[in-house]
C-alpha cells in the first residue's frame, strides 16, 4: 500500500469513529433517561482536547514515534469504549467513561495531521485529497448506523448500545493499523521540556503576528456557537420527525466532501481570508434556516442548513489547519496543530457546550423534549453570536499582501 494510500485509510477511520458515537450519543441517552445531561459528552470532548497538548508535548513530540503513540492511544480508547454501554444506568460513570475516552481520542487529531503533514509536500494540493477520507468515513458511519444497524437492531439504531460498539470495533483496528503507517520520528526529540512549548507558546511565539492573533481569537470565538450543532442537531431532527437521524446528518459531510475536493481550486481563486469569512456566514446562514424551519419542520429548509456543512467546516476549519501548518517550520508543526485543538475542540467547545447545554435545559422547561415551536429562540442564539464573529473578523484580520512575481 502505497504512503498516500496509508494515510487517506487513516483519515477514514479516525473519522469513522468520531462520526459514529458524536453525532448519536445524545439520541441515546436522551433514550435512557438522561436527556438533560447530553450536553455533557460535547463537555468532556473539549475538557480533553484542551489537556491533549500536555501529552503532545510531553510524549509524542519527544520520545516516541508518531505512528506509535497514534497506535497505542486508539487501542486504549477501544477498550474502553467497548464499557461505556455497561454504564448506562449510572450517568455519573457514564460520563466519566466518556472522558477517558476522550483523553484517548483527542491527541490523535493532532497526532494525524501531523503525521500527514510529515509525508506531504504541498499543504493545499494535497492534504484535501487525503483529509477527504476522514469526510467519506463520517459519512459512511452515518449510514451504516441507519441503514445497517438500524433493521439489524429492529429500532431507531441511534437509542441503542450498537454505534458505540461500532466506535469501539474501529477504534481497536485503527490502533493496529497505525503501527503500519509511515515511521514519522518524534519531531521534538532531544528538545528541552518546557511548559511553554508544552502549550503551544513557543509555536504561537513564532508564528504569532496580527492576522494569526485575529484567527486564534475568531476561532475560538466561533466554536462556542459551534456546539449548538452538533449537540443539539441530532434531538432537533428527532422532534422534527426525522427517522434516520444519522443518515440524514451524513448529507453534510457528503457536501463537505464536493467542497474538499474544490478546496485547491478556492486557495487559488480566493485566498484565506475570504474563505474563512465565507466558512463563517455559512454558520450564520445554517441556523438562521434551522430557526425559520422549526416552527413548522420544514424539512427542506433544515436540510439545506445540513447541507451547509462543507462550506461550514472546509472554509474554516480546514483552511485554517494549512492556514497554521503553511506558517509553522517543521520543530513547531505539532505544537501549533495542537494549539489550534486546544483553541478550537478545547477552550471554544467547551464553553459553548456548557453554554447550549443550559440554555436548552432552562428551554425544556420541566418538560422532556423541547416544542418545536420553542427550537426558534434556540437556533437564534448561536446565529446571532457567528454572526458577530464574522463581523470582527471581516473588519480586524488583514488583507493577504499582494504577490510580486518577479
Amino acid at each position: 500500500m502505497s504512503v498516500r494510500a496509508k494515510l487517506s485509510a487513516m483519515m477514514f477511520l479516525q473519522f469513522f469513529i468520531w462520526g459514529a458515537w458524536y453525532t448519536t450519543i445524545a439520541v441515546y441517552m436522551t433514550h435512557h433517561g438522561m436527556g438533560t445531561l447530553t450536553h455533557w459528552p460535547y463537555t468532556v470532548n473539549p475538557i480533553a482536547a484542551i489537556a491533549a497538548p500536555f501529552f503532545l508535548g510531553l510524549i509524542a513530540d519527544r520520545y516516541f514515534a508518531t505512528e506509535k503513540v497514534l497506535g497505542v492511544l486508539h487501542v486504549l480508547g477501544g477498550v474502553v469504549m467497548l464499557v461505556v454501554p455497561q454504564a448506562t444506568g449510572a450517568p455519573t460513570l457514564f460520563i466519566v467513561l466518556l472522558l477517558i475516552y476522550n483523553l484517548c481520542y483527542m491527541p490523535t487529531l493532532g497526532l494525524a495531521n501531523s503525521l500527514a503533514f510529515h509525508h506531504i509536500q504541498s499543504q493545499e494540493q494535497q492534504f484535501p485529497f487525503i483529509r477527504v477520507f476522514g469526510t467519506v468515513g463520517w459519512i459512511v458511519a452515518g449510514l451504516f448506523i441507519s441503514y445497517v444497524l438500524g433493521p439489524l437492531s429492529g429500532a431507531v439504531a441511534e437509542q441503542t448500545p450498537l454505534p458505540i460498539y461500532s466506535t469501539a470495533i474501529a477504534s481497536l483496528i485503527l490502533g493496529l493499523f497505525s503501527f503500519t503507517l509511515p515511521h514519522t520520528p518524534p519531531p521534538g526529540a532531544g528538545q528541552r521540556v518546557s511548559l511553554r512549548a508544552i502549550l503551544g507558546l513557543d509555536a504561537l511565539k513564532q508564528l504569532g503576528d496580527r492576522a494569526f492573533y485575529v484567527f486564534i481569537a475568531a476561532s475560538l470565538l466561533l466554536c462556542i456557537p459551534l456546539a449548538a450543532y452538533y449537540n443539539f442537531t441530532q434531538i432537533f431532527l428527532g422532534d422534527a420527525g426525522v427517522t434516520k437521524i444519522a443518515a440524514t446528518q451524513t448529507w453534510g459531510q457528503i457536501s463537505e466532501t464536493g467542497f474538499m475536493l474544490l478546496m485547491p481550486l478556492f486557495f487559488a481563486r480566493l485566498g484565506v481570508k475570504k474563505m474563512l469569512l465565507l466558512g463563517m456566514g455559512a454558520w450564520v446562514l445554517r441556523y438562521g434556516l434551522f430557526a425559520i424551519a422549526a416552527p413548522s419542520a420544514i424539512f427542506p429548509l433544515i436540510f439545506i442548513g445540513i447541507v451547509l456543512h462543507g462550506v461550514c467546516y472546509d472554509f474554516f476549519f480546514v483552511t485554517g489547519q494549512i492556514y497554521v501548518d503553511k506558517k509553522s517550520t517543521p520543530a513547531v508543526r505539532g505544537q501549533a496543530q495542537g494549539f489550534l485543538v486546544l483553541v478550537t475542540y478545547g477552550v471554544g467547545m467547551l464553553i459553548g457546550a456548557q453554554i447550549a447545554g443550559n440554555v436548552y435545559t432552562r428551554m425544556l422547561g420541566g418538560a422532556t423534549t423541547m416544542t418545536l415551536d420553542r427550537w426558534p429562540s434556540f437556533w437564534v442564539l448561536p446565529a446571532g453570536f457567528a454572526a458577530v464573529v464574522l463581523i470582527l473578523f471581516a473588519l480586524l484580520f488583514p488583507a493577504p499582501k499582494p504577490e510580486v512575481r518577479g
